[in-house]
């Protein structure tokens, strides 16, 4: 629930781009890794990888169609630069995920192989989805503000790496959805702070400078981000 909740709540960002006609300086690459996070996943909870796993099939399919969503939205008003960069994105993406799927249906032949195949290529990329909203904090430095990084996308990361992590380890213990969510909720406690460091340092400043815009963000997990 969490994981779809984190996705949902780029809706704002995509009605103030659809309102604007403009992604500004939004940029494409957290909707791009939360595609390929999503893939792996589904991928992994299949039957021939790892079998009663509908939960984290039937949650990363919902997640993959609304990132798919709103990468259509961002595809639209976007320059022909990130154009061309979400579609060779995807490209690779695809190309990528042929040859992970060919590996492991060739090359490893029980489930505990191919689950660990597969799990260990889903912790990178879910770290590196969680990790994508770093990203933008050199900016948020440069600027001194949190505008980019919003609190209740932040919060929805953490708490969605802190519910799959106590999943993993209370329900059906899985130790690739714990290591990937044990990561991605702490790399989400990082945002939280640095957003509530600067969110400080503006508030204190006075309300004439401050430019925090909670939930007019795009993902920046990102998220799930449904990961897992």
């Amino acid at each position: 629930m969490f994981q779809l909740i984190d996705i949902v709540i780029c809706r704002p960002t995509f009605w103030r781009i659809h309102k604007k006609k403009t992604t500004e300086a939004f940029h494409p690459y957290p909707y791009l890794a939360c595609v390929m996070n999503c893939i792996l996943w589904i991928f992994y909870g299949l039957p021939i990888v790892h079998p009663n796993s509908i939960l984290v099939v039937t949650i990363n399919s919902a997640g993959l169609f609304l990132e798919f969503c709103y990468l259509a939205i961002f595809f639209c008003y976007t320059n022909k630069k990130n154009r061309g960069i979400i579609v060779l994105f995807l490209l690779a993406e695809a190309a990528l995920f042929a040859g992970i799927a060919v590996i492991t249906l060739v090359c490893f032949h029980t489930h505990a192989k191919r689950s660990m195949f597969v799990g260990i290529v889903c912790i990178v990329f879910g770290i590196i989805m969680y990790g994508s909203p770093l990203s933008i904090i050199a900016k948020v430095v440069r600027t001194k503000s949190a505008e980019f990084l919003p609190f209740w996308l932040c919060l929805a990361g953490f708490a969605n790496g802190v519910v799959w992590f106590a999943y993993a380890n209370l329900y059906s213990f899985d130790l690739y959805i714990a290591i990937g969510n044990g990561v991605g909720g702490f790399l989400g406690l990082v945002q939280l702070l640095v957003y509530g460091f600067y969110t400080f340092k503006a508030w204190r400043r006075g309300p004439a400078q401050t430019d925090v815009k909670p939930g007019e963000v795009q993902l920046q997990n990102v998220a799930n981000r449904p990961s897992v």
